[in-house]
């Protein structure tokens, strides 16, 4: 090999593909990525036989097929040798990392000095750009006994993406909560903090959390990309019949209405596309969200602030003062919360807000057990539209996995619906505190059609498997 390929290799084993995975792993299986070739291969070392597992983790890990280029192990192994003492400065610096668990009482300065090293700062920006482009929605940074393990959210779903020996832990955690704003020092108490970056030209905010686990720091970091766009109601793959009859209750002038479901269920990408729908020149939208997910031209949004004082409650007291026509509330939390939109609903706003229950009905439940009456809940709420994501199959392969899905055989997510909209039997039901059953019948008599069922309209159609809508549904029984 010549001396110019021998710098080649050191210089691919200290470069950002080659640190999306541990030294101990390259050096394990004898293989180095070296870059990427002009038609979106991954040209990677290898010094022998490559194990088909080892083949498939790594298209996976990095989304593309590989072109293997064989080479001796020896030099592979002395180049990836080589690059760990570079980065360590040839006397183990990165030691200090080890006290992340709080043994021994590590310096913080020797964790701030890590922590804004070239290849930490690098080796975090990676990771947090291939989460951007992959669509995931949060980034999970776990210690375990031997150093780091790295998993996005893509789809719903944790999927493991890499992992980073020990001596990298202290550093790479320090440089995430120095991001956010944490005390790095603090490594026995949970901490939450947000951090602005600008990624490939795009502003990214995170939200941060950091939990003490055994063998050191969990960290979460929540991707809100406000470079995405919000989506149209169109698009959010609701049936023809349920996008009609939601699209009149959205274009109403006055009333409530809700979209209920888990966290992850898509229901602040339907409200933004209700926005998106009513927004127009002669229309005032204001929005209280915690945080804000997108930004929309046109529309005044608000972002809650509880540290400051700033509640869902009192910043929507303060709307109510400023002419608004449509109010958009992130959720609704507390009683106070749901007095105030009721209030707006009854003086001619029009109200849209989430509520965290598992079906339409359950909305209608849920405001009774906050302490509202159930003639206001009657009176205001127009509809109320509970919803799932599921994944869908992935079009390039039909679902047996490849690389343009990373071999999971799904591609993107689309949305199961059950819509109720109020009808003067609910109302009775509602005034008379009427069982939970009782409400969902008569809302099937009105129209309503079953999160499962449409579930299954969409497993017919070839969108997405039975399996999917078994998980986002618990609906096992029903089925």
């Amino acid at each position: 090999m010549s001396a110019n390929q021998g710098r080649d290799l050191r210089e691919a084993a200290s470069g950002p593909l080659a640190l999306r995975l541990s030294p101990r792993y390259l050096d394990e299986h004898c293989v180095l990525p070296l870059g990427i070739d002009a038609d979106g291969a991954l040209a990677t070392a290898v010094g022998g036989a490559l194990d088909p597992t080892v083949s498939d983790e790594l298209s996976r890990v990095y989304g593309r097929r590989l072109r293997l280029v064989p080479m001796p192990a020896g030099e592979i192994q002395g180049a990836i040798l080589s690059a760990q003492r570079e980065t360590a400065g040839g006397d183990d610096e990165m030691a200090p990392d080890l006290l992340v668990n709080g043994e021994g009482g590590g310096a913080t300065g020797d964790l701030h000095a890590l922590a804004n090293q070239a290849p930490v700062i690098q080796m975090v920006n990676v990771m947090l750009r291939d989460a951007l482009r992959s669509g995931a929605s949060d980034v999970h940074v776990e210690s375990t006994g031997s150093g780091l393990r790295v998993r996005f959210r893509l789809d719903g779903v944790l999927q493991e993406i890499s992992s980073l020996a020990h001596q990298y832990r202290g550093a790479v955690l320090s440089r995430i909560k120095i991001m956010a704003g944490l005390d790095i020092a603090e490594r026995r108490l949970p901490q939450d903090g947000r951090a602005r970056l600008r990624l490939d030209d795009r502003q990214i905010d995170l939200r941060v959390s950091t939990l003490p686990a055994l063998h050191g720091e969990s960290v979460v970091l929540r991707i809100l990309d406000h470079g995405a766009m919000a989506r149209d109601l169109a698009d959010l793959g609701m049936p023809g019949e349920v996008g009609e009859r939601f699209d009149r209750l959205v274009r109403r002038s006055s009333g409530i209405l809700l979209v209920t479901g888990p966290t992850g269920a898509g229901k602040t990408t339907t409200l933004y596309g209700c926005l998106a729908r009513v927004n127009r020149p002669g229309v005032k939208i204001v929005t209280v969200e915690d945080p804000v997910e997108y930004q929309i031209d046109g529309v005044t949004q608000i972002p809650a602030n509880r540290k400051a004082g700033l509640t869902f409650a009192g910043a929507l007291r303060s709307i109510l003062r400023h002419d608004p026509d449509v109010i958009m509330v992130g959720e609704m939390r507390d009683k106070e919360t749901a007095e105030i939109a009721i209030q707006a609903a009854l003086t001619g706003h029009l109200v849209f807000a989430t509520l965290h229950t598992n079906d339409a009905p359950g909305g209608v439940t849920r405001l009774i057990n906050m302490g509202i009456e159930p003639y206001l809940v009657a009176a205001t709420v127009q509809g109320i539209l509970a919803q799932r994501l599921v994944r869908v199959v992935c079009r390039s392969c039909g679902g047996s996995g490849c690389d343009a899905c990373s071999h999971t055989g799904f591609a993107g997510r689309t949305g199961i619906f059950e819509l109720l909209a109020m009808t003067d039997e609910l109302r009775a039901l509602v005034v008379a505190r009427a069982p939970i059953a009782d409400l969902r019948a008569a809302a099937v008599r009105g129209g309503m059609k079953a999160l499962h069922v449409n579930g299954l309209e969409k497993v017919e159609a070839g969108i997405t498997t039975l399996d999917e809508v078994l998980r986002v549904t618990n609906a096992g029984t029903e089925l």
